[in-house]
């Protein structure tokens, strides 16, 4: 557990940021600067965040002690009541594609003669030129190799590393603020495509691959199914797979042979969830069973 220091660190108090971001990766990147003690404001169009419609509880989860205003930025009034919050803002948080900002006049350029020591941190979908390209998580995973077959992944890891990236910024942002260099402010573009690339580098280096020690080429580092649900085996670690197969009476442990796969697999087959649960804590073997 960290120490009562490290819990109560908000290395964010103080800090004032401004989100218009709306789906998922920017509410997210917002609830983790407001774990971190930052002073978090939303501003949402008058139709409200999509992400109410369908799904209010990811939705209330994300907003939990956000201050959601409602504001048409297409009108001189909303216009006027974002300029008000930006003046006191630190770090502007937006998802639009940059066509979009343009046409708000929310442009880097626009925003720095107007607020010149506001930071901003624009998620985009891809970097550079190809911000005006339409995508999503799925896409962005499946550029990354992350999409292997035909099933959804079982989570949005390219808007959730999206996300935790922003927040990052929003740091980075905070950082230059309080240096030297901070009469300006900077502007720090999210790609979320390069999340998802940088969740993909275990892949990518071959660790998760088939073939690859954690991609089910080592037999102490798999799925299994067992008699009353699977196991999922940690025993990476040399010391962890001799005790795996001490157990299962597999020897020697070559852990890349097919023999010491079908072996293990026959005898964790054979064995009930609480039965490995319990040989896990006795023999000190890192495994968690689950239910079909």
């Amino acid at each position: 557990m960290p120490s009562p220091a490290a819990s109560s660190f908000q290395p964010l108090a103080g800090v004032r940021v401004l989100s218009l971001a709306l789906n998922l990766p920017g509410p997210a990147a917002l609830l983790r600067c407001h774990g971190m003690g930052a002073t978090c404001v939303k501003l949402e169009p008058p139709a409200g965040d999509p992400m109410a419609l369908y799904n209010k509880a990811a939705y209330a989860a994300m907003h939990e002690g956000i201050a959601v205003q409602t504001a048409d930025l297409k009108t001189d009034a909303g216009q006027a009541q974002l300029h008000a919050e930006l003046a006191r803002t630190d770090v502007l948080l937006t998802s639009f594609r940059p066509s979009a900002l343009g046409k708000l006049k929310l442009d880097w350029t626009s925003l720095q003669s107007r607020h010149p020591s506001l930071c901003q941190v624009a998620i985009v979908g891809a970097p550079g030129a190809r911000a005006e390209e339409p995508g999503h998580d799925l896409t962005y995973v499946a550029e990354s190799g992350l999409v292997t077959g035909t099933e959804l992944p079982p989570t949005l890891y390219a808007d959730m590393g999206g996300a935790l990236l922003a927040a990052e910024a929003v740091l980075q942002a905070t950082l230059h603020a309080r240096s030297a260099a901070g009469a300006k402010g900077i502007y720090l573009e999210v790609a979320l495509n390069a999340s998802a690339d940088w969740l993909a580098l275990p892949r990518t280096w071959g660790l998760t691959r088939p073939e690859g020690a954690v991609g089910g080429a080592h037999a102490g580092y798999r799925v299994y199914p067992c008699a009353d649900g699977r196991v999922a085996v940690a025993a990476l670690e040399p010391h962890f797979a001799a005790r795996l197969c001490e157990a299962a009476g597999v020897a020697p442990p070559d852990m890349m042979a097919a023999a010491t796969h079908e072996a293990l697999a026959a005898w964790l087959a054979a064995r009930t969830r609480a039965e490995l649960e319990a040989m896990g804590r006795e023999r000190d073997v890192p495994l968690l069973t689950l239910a079909d």
